[in-house]
């Protein structure tokens, strides 16, 4: 999809990142920018929650922002019928100035390829007289082709039976030449055309355009021969009279190289190096040809456009980033290692949310969010921020938070505990539903942690699910190469947070916080915050060790 814009928050999304990705999309498209709200995994239960309660679809599901046909600017061609002249697909090609028109059967479904070599086989390869016959080829053609008129056409005999001859000679010696259902070539000599009639043509081309006797219009219906006058002379009307071939006949049907809308780019080249055509068909999902690309297409710069919402970091980013243009980064957490190639709007406060950013960007153009976004908005910034419980929370927070409440028309204390009962019980979700519902990863200094956190208020609940959660933390460690993973089990109520750790470097998060690990885990009072209680002073004890 051209010139659309995809907002999209980081993997495995967490409700700020989705709520803040369908609001800054709606003020977006209020600005007149086309966009598409995009969300790199599923919906987690608190998130669902939001969307249901305010009547808002999830975002796009997106796997990657890599480069596809779907991108280009390819030739949009229209596909012919395989029942149309070679002389036809000659003048389409001039006409739109390629070298390759796909064919299409009556469901528009891709059956074949006609090229400019299909077509100059029709003058380098020696045809026999039959040539006609053989490719079926109708008497509408041939007066098409011919720039003809009808004077008379058999209607039980539409289609081209029998061999072409010229009739260049005494009518005599036709006798020897012609045979029934031939295609006649001829000009105005009346005994030449009674002769030809009468040895049973199934057509005769009256060259020069001249005029018939009634006698010969008459002996002709008897006998079932249609005529046709064209324009040209007897030489023209040779040469031409092959081009009334359908493509159909000389086209490549067998082996066929095409492509998809949804292939990428990098695939096409890959295609292109091994095979040696200068354009080729692009197909939709239902296999109807939409144009086709060639080379050239493949230096169009029409790459995907993405804005990022409530993350810096590539590994925490979509697929193919590399090959989109980002246009922009909102977040609150710390500056990583995407890097851009031109000068963007990059807006990064440490703020306990993103969603404060989007809010505070819709009140600075003097836009009111829907009831909706600021609905969206407004538990986003309550689900970061733990109801303003966390220490990333600032006033600005607080306030924006309030002023969105009034929008959407919800009480911030009653809404919060809604929302944290209906997504915080943890009985019925498996160990890798946990670990996996909110989890970032970081790059610090060379080392690869894994950091996962879960809200709730139903400590207990976890249980017996201790040993399970630990034996997958060690797996993933092994399986992507970790220095070590660490999960926040954070107590809502309580404030406070327990910490499971997993991994060969697992000590530096002991060393960070002065506390030993008692079965892979210790109780870390007052911490809420990956971001800020959790991420900093792990990054300061890797820096200064190393």
């Amino acid at each position: 999809m051209k010139n659309i814009v995809y907002v999209t928050g980081h993997k495995n999304p967490d409700s700020d990142s989705i709520c803040a990705s369908i609001a800054y999309t709606e003020l977006k498209n209020k600005l007149g920018i086309k966009a598409v709200a995009s969300r790199l995994g599923k919906i987690n239960r608190e998130t669902q929650f939001v969307l249901d309660y305010f009547g808002v679809e999830a975002p796009l599901l997106i796997e990657t922002v890599k480069q596809q046909v779907s991108d280009l600017d390819i030739d949009n061609i229209a596909p012919i019928s395989k029942d149309i002249t070679l002389k036809k697909a000659w003048s389409l090609m001039k006409k739109n100035n390629v070298k390759t028109l796909p064919v299409v059967d009556e469901n528009e479904t891709l059956i074949g390829i006609v090229s400019v070599s299909n077509l100059t086989s029709n003058y380098m390869d020696v045809w026999d007289n039959d040539i006609l016959s053989k490719s079926n080829t109708s008497l509408e053609n041939l007066i098409e082709t011919l720039s003809g008129k009808a004077i008379y056409l058999n209607e039980k005999n539409s289609n081209c039976e029998g061999k072409i001859i010229v009739s260049a000679m005494q009518p005599e010696s036709i006798k020897t030449i012609a045979e029934k259902g031939d295609i006649a070539i001829c000009g105005d000599r009346e005994d030449a055309q009674e002769m030809l009639i009468k040895a049973g043509a199934s057509c005769l081309v009256i060259t020069g355009g001249h005029s018939l006797s009634d006698a010969i219009i008459n002996m002709a219906e008897k006998n079932g021969c249609s005529l046709v006058s064209t324009p040209y002379d007897s030489f023209t009307a040779s040469r031409l009279i092959t081009q009334s071939i359908p493509v159909g006949y000389v086209m490549t049907k067998d082996n066929l190289v095409y492509f998809s809308e949804d292939d990428f780019v990098d695939e096409l080249k890959d295609v292109m190096l091994e095979t040696r055509y200068r354009s080729y068909p692009v197909v939709d999902a239902n296999h109807k040809v939409v144009g086709c690309v060639s080379r050239y297409h493949l230096i169009s710069k029409n790459k995907k456009k993405v804005i990022l919402l409530d993350h810096n970091e590539r590994g925490q980013s979509v697929h193919g980033l590399e090959d989109a243009e980002i246009l922009e980064i909102i977040d609150h957490h710390r500056i990583a290692d995407i890097q851009t190639g031109n000068a963007i709007y990059f807006r990064n406060e440490p703020l306990g949310s993103t969603s404060t950013i989007v809010a505070n960007i819709f009140f600075e153009n003097g836009i009111r969010p829907s009831r909706q976004a600021a609905g969206v908005l407004c538990a986003a910034i309550i689900s970061d921020t733990l109801l303003f419980r966390s220490p990333t929370c600032t006033s600005i927070d607080k306030m924006i938070a309030t002023r969105l409440a009034k929008i959407a028309d919800i009480d911030l204390e009653k809404f919060a505990k809604e929302m944290f009962k209906a997504s915080t019980s943890l009985s019925d979700r498996t160990v890798d539903q946990l670990l996996y519902q909110d989890f970032k990863v970081f790059n610090i200094n060379g080392m690869k942690i894994g950091v996962a956190q879960v809200n709730t208020m139903d400590l207990e609940s976890f249980d017996s699910k201790r040993e399970d959660m630990i034996k997958l933390m060690e797996n993933k460690v092994k399986e992507e190469n970790f220095n070590f993973i660490g999960f926040m089990l954070t107590d809502i109520l309580n404030e406070g947070t327990e910490m499971f750790v997993a991994g060969p470097d697992k000590e530096v998060v002991a060393r960070t916080y002065d506390k030993e690990l008692k079965n892979n885990s210790m109780y870390l009072p007052g911490v809420l915050s990956r971001k800020k209680q959790v991420i900093p002073p792990i990054t300061a004890t890797i820096s200064n060790t190393k």
